[in-house]
């Protein structure tokens, strides 16, 4: 009986190290093989504070892996769980679920490059972002305007319209809106140089009036040399108690705005339009570039107070009325005629 139940001991013995040999052998086998070989490409969201078990979840549904306990037996192995990161993968069914773990640990997510050119507003800005999946436009919205957020920028604003730097950035899904608007903020104060601040000072502009007064300029030219002049006349009307009577500022809050400002614009009774106010408007219109920036702060040597557009994107400047008058004969109502 004894020999018997020995055998049956050694028996059982040597079943489960044969089974755990498979079983090892099978696992291996496992994390370097791809879950099939049709190379399929699927786009993963991994959301911020997902725990391990919504991560499998997540790839088992989407394809990428099979067998789940393996996979975690795997992640635990590769100390990864607690590593993976959050945000949007590509990711293709004919990785091998150690490969997988590597890039969600390593966090290789799918980045997005966002142009974002000069002299547009904070609802365009919006409206981009919104276009590639990156935020969601009624958050970003709202954190643009909350004081909370905006004195954590450094802002002394309503909103972060005019702070809101242009430039080619890198995002991803994962970052959302605060951390979006925090890193275009940052860069305006990498550019805003202790040195300009203080140009500002010296003018007697506040931050935000320097900065609003950038925004007229890039508004009004996108040519960098004619910005300078540009400034010079909003600077001599100023000096001289004039409206500054820039078009731009009058369609300021026009949702879809077509390009063609009408008369009817110029008599809006609106905070930002100064065919109608005194000064400076109260706030930005747009998010200016450097040469705006630089050019609301070192205007031209210049006697002009008044331009008219030529048509080409150029300006012709004028330092009166009479010959202001003439310019817009010449360059608007006979250009209109022919």
């Amino acid at each position: 009986m004894l020999k018997l139940i020995n055998r049956y001991n050694i028996f059982l013995a040597v079943t489960v190290i044969i089974t755990l040999i498979l079983l090892s052998i099978t696992f291996l086998n496992y994390t370097v093989s791809p879950s099939d070989n049709k190379s399929k490409t699927s786009t993963v969201i991994i959301p911020r504070g997902s725990g391990f078990l919504k991560v499998t979840d997540i790839l088992y549904k989407a394809g990428i892996i099979k067998y789940r306990p393996f996979f975690c037996l795997l992640a635990v192995l590769e100390n990864a769980p607690k590593r993976i990161k959050a945000g949007e993968y590509e990711l293709v069914s004919s990785m091998s679920p150690i490969e997988i773990i590597d890039k969600l640990v390593r966090g290789d997510i799918k980045r997005y490059p966002v142009l974002i050119p000069e002299d547009i507003t904070l609802r365009e800005i919006t409206a981009h972002l919104v276009s590639l999946g990156l935020v969601n436009e009624g958050e970003f919205m709202t954190l643009a305007s909350d004081p909370s957020f905006l004195v954590s920028l450094g802002i002394d604003g309503a909103t972060v319209e005019g702070y809101l730097y242009p430039d080619t950035y890198t995002f991803n899904r994962a970052m959302g809106a605060r951390e979006i608007i925090e890193t275009m903020v940052h860069q305006f104060w990498k550019k805003v140089t202790p040195e300009m601040i203080n140009r500002a000072g010296e003018l007697g502009l506040t931050v935000s009036e320097f900065v609003t007064l950038a925004s007229i300029i890039g508004k009004e030219s996108g040519l960098s040399d004619e910005k300078l002049i540009v400034s010079a006349v909003f600077h001599n009307r100023l000096k001289k108690g004039m409206k500054l009577q820039s078009d731009p500022t009058a369609v300021y809050d026009v949702k879809y705005f077509d390009g063609n400002i009408k008369r009817s614009d110029l008599r809006r009774n609106i905070p930002h339009n100064t065919y109608k106010i005194s000064g400076l408007p109260p706030s930005p219109i747009a998010n200016p570039g450097i040469d705006s920036l630089y050019a609301a702060l070192w205007p031209a040597d210049v006697d002009y107070l008044y331009f008219v557009s030529k048509n080409d994107g150029s300006h012709h400047f004028s330092p009166n009325l009479t010959a202001h008058h003439k310019a817009v004969l010449k360059y608007q109502i006979k250009m209109k005629k022919n």
